[in-house]
């Protein structure tokens, strides 16, 4: 196939500010001589204009803004680690922020299929460097991110890129926990950063750079079914109706059955930064009946802030465990037949089975399942950690890898905090899907056992599995295999070896460096405290209340 994208990915030419100024305003007596100021906003995650640091930095400081989008080679193909689901999404959302500052313009003519917003492919620091050698300012909405994208942005830097903060994290402080309760919920509650399009001109170049073409270049051929539709007008319409249900959404969340549509559906939204969290929390609280419902889901956001202050705090979430003393741990067990039996949903546990294939089918799952799903793989089939995450991270439609590889730390037990949690998958289905109903969905071959048999379908009575026409076992003629590893007998020996360690690691937690890794709730002292305070018999929690921040 003949390539679709220039070659090379760096326009021939990048205009002036004054140059894109007569070409949108068609007047050069209009421009002046030498006199006009231009700045790039270069768009990464936060896809809005709204309470968009970056943006209103821009259209103080310029008279043209030119709006940006770099597709990365890096995140598309194969080692992209994003679903062509994931990144139909992000296109979706491209196109509407495209839309949003045509909005704020009268000019009519597109920049490709951008309108106002630009699109270029390619490695962005020569795109970036090529925009400052022309000229322009460049802005961008500072965000947390892993090595690439932190080494990414030191380049970006070097060649004049500028950084707003504005996401609520604390940057620039040696101790970023300290006060960072106060200081998250102050910044909730500020007001929310607000353009000058009044006393600006926003316009385009022309690259060559299509969406369309992007998509043909990489094949694109999206299969999740129930994914939303990606953009700021959907993420508002979808914020609004969940504000007049806001009271069931405490009885909503644990369920995989009822989440669906009892949970606000904002994540892969505010994963994109189609809306801000602080804006959020503010329609909540100003439009929300008071209650229950309004402060579990508002503590939510309180968590969202706090997972992206940790990847703010270090780096090396997306690929290192956080304790060296369990660095390794689950290495030296992994079995691939166990790790494709549990990407593909069949372990022969059915709360599990279900749970992988929705993720791998739809792009979604509510936080318990998620969380069980990490159990199941790192508690009972001990398997090496990040290759649980990455699956996560392909297949989640709203994955954040602030939030994804934090959180598969923290439910593994990588940390080095003495308490974990291992969820044990068939009280999951006596407690979330007694009547079988969501597992039957997901895992089809079940469907005529009595939902009595679901917890442990290998216990089910030969007489029943005949009566019901589903038979369980290892032979090529049944219908749902046994369980890959006894759940007892797993959950003891993975205790035992986490307990040889637990020690060591409660101690390494202690030292400075991995307490600041840690990026703990309580902060260094709290993690000193943790470690002083270790007494095995003593469980400690792996979460706290957002009263704790």
């Amino acid at each position: 196939m003949a390539p679709t994208l220039p070659n090379p990915p760096v326009p021939v030419t990048i205009p002036s500010p004054e140059d894109c100024l007569r070409e949108r305003t068609a007047g050069a007596n209009e421009c002046g001589e030498g006199n006009i100021t231009g700045a790039v906003v270069w768009h990464r995650e936060e896809l809005r204009v709204h309470d968009q640091g970056a943006v209103t930095a821009a259209t103080n400081a310029a008279d043209v803004v030119l709006p940006l989008f770099i597709f990365d080679p890096g995140f598309y193909g194969g080692d992209g680690l994003a679903c062509d689901s994931r990144i139909q999404f992000l296109h979706e959302c491209l196109r509407d922020l495209s839309g949003q500052y045509q909005t704020r313009t009268q000019d009519e003519s597109d920049a490709d299929d951008g309108g106002h917003l630009t699109y270029a492919f390619g490695d962005p620091i020569p795109i970036l460097d090529a925009f400052t050698d022309a000229g322009w300012k460049v802005f961008a909405a500072r965000t947390p991110t892993g090595r690439y994208g932190l080494s990414r942005d030191r380049q970006a830097s070097n060649v004049g890129v500028r950084f707003v903060s504005g996401d609520g994290l604390r940057r620039g402080v040696d101790r970023t926990r300290h006060k960072w309760g106060d200081h998250v919920k102050s910044w909730f509650q500020n007001d929310r950063y607000t353009p000058s399009f009044d006393t600006t001109v926003i316009t385009g170049h022309t690259t060559g750079v299509t969406i369309d073409k992007v998509e043909q270049e990489y094949q694109m051929s999206p299969t999740k079914s129930h994914v939303p539709r990606g953009g700021r007008d959907v993420a508002r319409e979808k914020l609004e109706k969940f504000v007049g249900d806001i009271q069931s959404y405490p009885g909503n969340i644990s369920s995989p059955l009822d989440a669906r549509d009892g949970c606000s559906g904002l994540s892969p939204y505010i994963r994109f930064g189609c809306v801000s969290t602080r804006e959020v929390y503010q329609y909540v609280r100003q439009h929300a009946q008071s209650g229950r419902g309004v402060e579990m889901f508002t503590s939510r956001l309180f968590w969202n802030r706090h997972y992206n202050q940790k990847l703010e705090d270090w780096p090396g979430w997306l690929d290192t465990a956080v304790n060296p003393v369990l660095e390794e741990f689950n290495a030296d067990q992994h079995d691939p037949a166990l790790v494709t039996a549990w990407k593909q949903g069949n372990t022969g546990y059915p709360m599990v089975d279900a749970a992988m294939r929705c993720l791998r089918n739809t792009g979604w799952l509510n936080f318990r399942m998620r969380a069980m799903g990490v159990s199941a793989y790192f508690h009972l089939l001990q398997q090496p950690w990040w290759i649980g995450a990455d699956w996560y991270h392909h297949h989640l439609i709203d994955s954040d890898a602030a939030i994804n590889y934090t959180q598969w730390q923290s439910q593994c037990g990588l940390i080095g905090k003495p308490g974990i949690r291992l969820y044990n998958p068939r009280k999951q289905v006596r407690d979330q899907d007694p009547e079988g109903e969501w597992i039957r969905k997901w895992v089809p071959e079940l469907e005529g056992l009595p939902a009595e048999y679901l917890p442990a379908p290998e216990k089910t009575p030969l007489s029943v599995q005949r009566e019901s026409g589903v038979m369980i076992g290892s032979e090529p003629q049944a219908d749902y295999p046994r369980p890959v590893v006894e759940y007892e007998t797993a959950k003891e020996q993975f205790w035992r070896r986490y307990e040889s360690l637990k020690e060591e690691a409660a101690a390494k937690l202690g030292e400075e460096e991995i307490a600041r890794r840690a990026s703990l709730s309580g902060g260094i002292t709290g993690a000193k405290e943790i470690a002083r305070e270790y007494d095995e018999s003593h469980s400690i929690s792996t979460q706290v209340g957002l009263a704790d921040f």
